[in-house]
């Protein structure tokens, strides 16, 4: 048990420290939640089954948490990948998406469209496409990377090449799916509707047939 765990765990679910380290040892020692909750609210200050809940999950979740951040550091050290600013960015990393979004650029990888493209010699044009500048006439700039003995056929190729190389940057951007995710929480909806014909079957779902709620 850690102790930075269990301030942590204090400050995310308002509680004494006091309290969090009670049930934290209860746990270690076997108790059950519901053993926890009805005969030793004396030692927990009363924690409900809700409460000693949360802590237990979040305890796992931090183990858990911590288990993969040594291992990516440890494959990322023996592959001499790792820098100290990208040490610095995965210690702190406060979940397990937020960890995996970090590792994603460097976890050894199948040979994807964008690895073509690169072998192809397709980067430098999605560096150029990349920065947008107004100027730029994209169609102009793929003519100079058409090759036949590079498998790249005409400038269709060679943009739809660029592009794969565009799409797995911004898929491997930690910043971009942190971005993506706080919109899809904050800005999402979650809808169901009826699939044709299929009224008797899913009778017992009605109310959802035609049906949204927020994602928040």
């Amino acid at each position: 048990m850690l102790e930075h765990h269990l301030l942590q765990i204090v400050q995310e679910l308002s509680l004494q420290p006091r309290q969090v380290a009670a049930t934290a040892v209860l746990l270690e020692e076997g108790a059950t939640v519901p053993f926890i909750a009805r005969y030793r609210k004396e030692r927990t200050g009363e924690l409900d089954e809700v409460q000693i809940a949360k802590i237990r999950d979040r305890l796992q979740e931090l183990e858990e948490l911590d288990k993969r951040r040594e291992a990516i550091l440890s494959s990322l050290t023996e592959r001499k990948l790792l820098t100290e600013e990208l040490k610095a960015r995965i210690e702190a990393a406060p979940t397990l998406s937020t960890l995996e979004d970090l590792y994603l650029p460097f976890r050894p990888k199948k040979r994807t469209r964008a690895t073509i493209a690169k072998e192809r010699g397709l980067e430098p044009l999605a560096d150029i496409l990349w920065e947008q500048r107004l100027e730029t006439d994209p169609e102009a700039e793929a003519a100079a990377f058409v090759s036949a003995e590079k498998e790249v056929p005409d400038v269709a190729a060679a943009l739809a090449g660029a592009r794969d190389i565009i799409a797995e940057r911004i898929n491997d951007s930690a910043e971009a799916r942190a971005k993506l995710r706080e919109l899809y929480l904050t800005k999402g909806v979650l809808k169901s509707k009826l699939v044709f014909e299929k009224e008797k079957e899913a009778v017992k779902f009605k109310d959802y047939f035609d049906w949204s709620e927020p994602v928040a």
